[in-house]
């Protein structure tokens, strides 16, 4: 193996050196640390015979699916446990023997040898270095046409021999056996029932027949593959069920997969259960029919987390470890052809089959309205079939408007949670905009069509709605809301009075985001040191927003405690209900509210006991 690196030309008056390369350690890397797992060894020596193959057939000008053959004699076939695959390919002589065995990473002769060319698996000879994983020497035995049998030997220690074979060592045909013995504690990896699955799990769907210990292991329709006798359903079948045994479901749908530039043809599975938007999917490539990765990420766009896929592509360049994908321009392409195919697939299932659609939008409505924020048409298929949640029941964002014209929404669940009951009963329909994408997808449907108007209806604007006081009644409450503002200010809450339905509701707790961040800062700055006060202090705003509580004038209830003379009680009362309006609104309770929920509660039972001990 070579062992000279050159570097560029030296500046005069400087010798040049070469490096000094550890070749024991250079082989330790690349065998032990490049790849995941020893396993791979089986996968670096089925490529080689592919490629040797398919170069024989070149020269040959021949049938590419035509006469190979891959056979493989396990450890439980051999004498001393040794594992031997050979292959009726190429074959190499003695010089190539040198260039391509016992070269590390030097390309040029390769190319000239034809060996990286786009047809090839890889490049003949490195891949062989993942064999030292399992063993500590690798035997080659080869022979080009009209040349002798050559035999090279391998060492992980570096060293390695080249020689004529023995006249009763000459194979009878070209091609190309390599032996490896077990390292001690690797027997299992080379044993029949080791190799027999290695070789059906990468190789299970090469071009060539390949044998193990006699049987053939291989062979059979790809998924991609439509085999001119088989029908439609045939192969939804067969689908179904390869989906099933890799994956561990049973196909929503099946989308089949193109992408002419990057050679790519494949399966892509509809998941019929949910699936977890923050773990990336993980597919399943294969390069020219060898397997690459089962758990490839990246290969389609982020928004399409509901589909599993299995593909083959010839362009797509692999890793150096040959267990992934390259990220470059062409993969970058590919990922955006694939999300349009998906895409399509949607837009066709809109039109043909509905029920379909909507039935799919029910499990995996976040990757769509994902896709949704960035595609017109996937904003048509959200607006029509998706139903929003609104305080009218479940309609779609075209429903809604055809319906109310002004598409009200509330950007926060907890907003809505407290606004819905009582904008309805002011016959105002709102959607609750607070899910993912949803306010964001309202705000795009209004920017790509003109003729739809949206507004977003905060706890603040709900007072717009509501029912002001007449001035005479307006004059009658004005002592009790003079009092009761005193006591609502100890919880930092402002008091307003209002008729609004339904009329059994005594008060409502209006709260925005904004507001809400304001009291919290203001909390957060009466806990904090000198310091912090100072950088706290930076966000708050002029006038200092607080929430507001909103007595209803039509309840009875309500009229009485602003009515009452006694103090004590009137604040006892407006505390309980003050309480109340937040557990109504899902509002947390903070120490300074649980401590009016005591005092209230307590203050209430302590007077009906008086009273009755009377």
């Amino acid at each position: 193996m070579s062992s000279v690196f050159r570097a560029d030309s030296p500046s005069p008056g400087v010798d040049a050196q070469s490096f000094r390369v550890d070749l024991r350690g250079i082989v330790d890397l690349l065998s032990h640390h490049l790849y995941a797992s020893p396993q791979v060894y089986a996968r670096e020596l089925l490529q080689n015979a592919v490629d040797a193959i398919t170069a024989a057939q070149r020269a040959d000008g021949g049938d590419p699916r035509g006469t190979g053959r891959i056979e493989i004699a396990s450890g439980d076939a051999t004498d001393d446990g040794s594992l031997t695959i050979s292959d009726n390919g190429i074959g190499l002589t003695e010089t190539q023997v040198h260039e391509l065995l016992a070269t590390i990473g030097r390309s040029s002769k390769r190319d000239e040898l034809g060996f990286v060319r786009h047809e090839f698996l890889g490049q003949f000879g490195i891949g062989l270095l993942s064999c030292f994983m399992v063993s500590d020497s690798i035997e080659v035995t080869t022979r080009r046409a009209g040349e002798p049998t050559v035999l090279w030997h391998g060492s992980s220690d570096g060293s390695y021999t080249v020689r004529p074979a023995p006249d009763d060592g000459q194979r009878p045909e070209p091609g190309t056996t390599v032996t490896l013995r077990p390292r001690p504690g690797c027997g299992r990896l080379l044993s029949r029932a080791s190799v027999t699955e290695l070789v059906e799990h990468f190789g299970a769907h090469l071009p060539h027949p390949v044998t193990v210990d006699g049987r053939r292991v291989t062979g059979g329709p790809a998924p991609w593959d439509r085999p001119a006798d088989e029908t439609a359903a045939q192969r939804r079948d067969r689908l179904a069920a390869y989906c099933e045994e890799v994956f561990g479901f049973a196909p929503f749908d099946v989308v089949d997969l193109a992408v002419d530039e990057a050679g790519l043809r494949g399966v892509a599975f509809i998941l019929p259960m949910p699936a977890n938007p923050a773990v990336p999917a993980a597919h399943r490539v294969y390069l020219k029919q060898m397997l690459l990765s089962e758990g490839a990420e990246r290969l389609l766009p982020e928004w399409a987390f509901f589909v599993r896929c299995v593909v083959d592509t010839s362009e797509l360049r692999p890793t150096a470890s040959r267990e992934a994908l390259y990220e470059n321009d062409l993969l970058d392409d590919t990922r955006d052809r694939l999300g349009e195919g998906l895409r399509g697939w949607l837009v066709r299932l809109s039109r043909q089959a509905p029920g379909r659609l909507k039935e799919f939008l029910r499990v995996h409505h976040l990757g769509v309205k994902a896709l949704a924020l960035h595609d017109d048409e996937m904003l048509r298929l959200v607006t029509e079939f998706w139903p929003m949640e609104t305080n009218a029941g479940p309609l779609t964002l075209g429903e809604f408007h055809a319906r109310y014209g002004v598409v009200r929404f509330t950007p926060a669940l907890d907003e809505f949670r407290q606004l819905a009951p009582v904008a309805a009963a002011q016959g105002l329909a709102v959607v609750n905009a607070g899910y993912v994408y949803d306010a964001e997808l309202i705000d795009r449907l209004v920017t790509v069509d003109g003729g739809i108007e949206a507004e977003a209806l905060r706890a603040a604007d709900l007072t717009t709605h509501l029912e002001r006081l007449t001035a005479a009644e307006e004059r009658a409450v004005a002592p009790g809301v003079a009092a009761a503002q005193g006591v609502l200010e100890r919880l930092g809450c402002d008091l307003l009075v209002r008729s609004f339905e339904p009329s059994g509701l005594p008060t409502l707790y209006l709260l925005d985001g904004d507001t809400a961040f304001q009291v919290d800062l203001r909390e957060a700055k009466e806990q904090a040191d000198e310091v912090w006060t100072a950088i706290l202090g930076s966000f708050q705003t002029a006038g200092e927003p607080r929430p507001r509580l909103v007595l209803n004038h039509r309840n009875a209830l309500a009229r009485q405690v602003l009515a009452l003379t006694d103090p004590e009680l009137r604040a006892t009362c407006l505390e309980g209900l003050y309480v109340q309006a937040l557990l109504l609104g899902h509002h947390p309770l903070r120490p300074a509210d649980t401590a009016a929920l005591n005092q209230s509660f307590l203050g209430l039972i302590g007077r009906a006991v008086a009273g009755g001990a009377q």
